[in-house]
């Protein structure tokens, strides 16, 4: 290959380098914004199904968004990010100069988008000279969530979770029977979580009926008897204090969990109350001091009422008794 074309390639690779470190200073404030997706962490939200060749394909470069193990290597717009890369870049970007084809890359789809297998520096070359698209070999992964093009994987989690509740509440009926629309998660499949604890729910309360308990008898029984008690102690405790970023329902997991343990440490009557209570100091942030006063403030307010209050039913009782004898 000519020495014109590696210069040529190795111009167009020092001017890519210059629009990266533009674009890192550009997305300082969101950083997420310029970072490739992660194929595998995709997956994990997405836990997509059954992977189908589709064949050669032309794909649209600005649908690429991901990578399966280079996302480290290149930014959101497949330019290079370090000059260790510049050997290769220079070769395929003076293939180009030279008029050589070079073969097809390999992407995965996952929700419309696209994830590179082989061929980073390639898909990267093409975007830099201006290209509208790319040919591949195209493997699909079946998901029932789309993604859309600018998407950061904080955005696929908190869509992944509106898909995962919207799900959860058409399944169970869940705000219609409990009034509750704000069973809300920070961490994908906790949803899946609570329905097994209300299927478990079900299951201990059919023993002592003769017909199977609806489920919507199930899902009322468990939110009464189970969820609120603990969110109660979640309030009372005043744990999300403690655990600044969760939600009642997070907590309400962890406390499921925890309690479990306790249970089979010290048997199968320890309090739920407790549990809460016992995950809270074991786990949680240290109390601030004012909720430190205030709470003691509280019990103090209460300690006094409930002595007040025995102190007048006494003198009531005395008072009462006089009465009788001066009849």
């Amino acid at each position: 290959m000519s020495d014109w074309y590696e210069t040529m390639a190795n111009e167009d690779f020092s001017r890519a380098r210059t629009r990266e470190l533009l674009s890192r200073l550009s997305s300082l404030l969101i950083p997420a914004r310029g970072e490739l997706l992660p194929l595998e962490e995709v997956r994990a939200l997405l836990k997509p199904g059954a992977e189908t060749y589709k064949g050669l394909k032309a794909v649209p470069l600005d649908l690429i968004v991901g990578s399966e193990g280079r996302y480290r290597d290149f930014n959101r717009h497949f330019l290079p990010r370090s000059d260790h890369l510049r050997q290769r870049w220079v070769r395929i970007d003076a293939a180009h100069y030279a008029d050589l084809v070079l073969p097809p890359v390999r992407l995965y789809e996952i929700g419309g988008l696209y994830f590179v297998r082989d061929g980073n520096h390639r898909v990267s070359v093409a975007k830099m000279r201006g290209q509208a698209a790319i040919d591949a070999e195209v493997s699909s992964l079946d998901a029932e969530i789309r993604l859309k093009p600018g998407m950061t994987l904080e955005d696929l989690k908190r869509e992944v979770l509106a898909y995962e509740k919207r799900r959860f509440y058409e399944r169970t009926d869940f705000g219609r029977l409990t009034g509750n629309e704000n069973l809300d998660f920070t961490s994908p499949g906790r949803y899946d979580e609570v329905l097994e604890h209300i299927l478990v729910h079900k299951y201990y309360l059919n023993q002592s009926r003769k017909g199977e308990m609806p489920l919507a008898e199930a899902v009322k029984s468990w939110y009464e008897t189970v969820y609120n008690p603990i969110a109660a102690a979640i309030e009372e405790f005043g744990l999300l204090w403690r655990f600044p970023g969760r939600t009642v329902s997070d907590l309400y997991v962890y406390i499921v969990r925890h309690w479990d343990e306790l249970k089979r440490k010290y048997g199968l009557t320890y309090p739920a109350a407790e549990a809460a209570r016992d995950f809270g100091e074991r786990f949680g942030a240290a109390r601030p001091r004012a909720l430190t006063i205030l709470a003691r403030l509280r019990e103090w307010v209460l300690d006094r009422a409930g002595g007040l209050k025995a102190t007048l039913g006494l003198r009531a009782r005395r008072m009462l008794k006089k009465k009788e004898k001066n009849r």
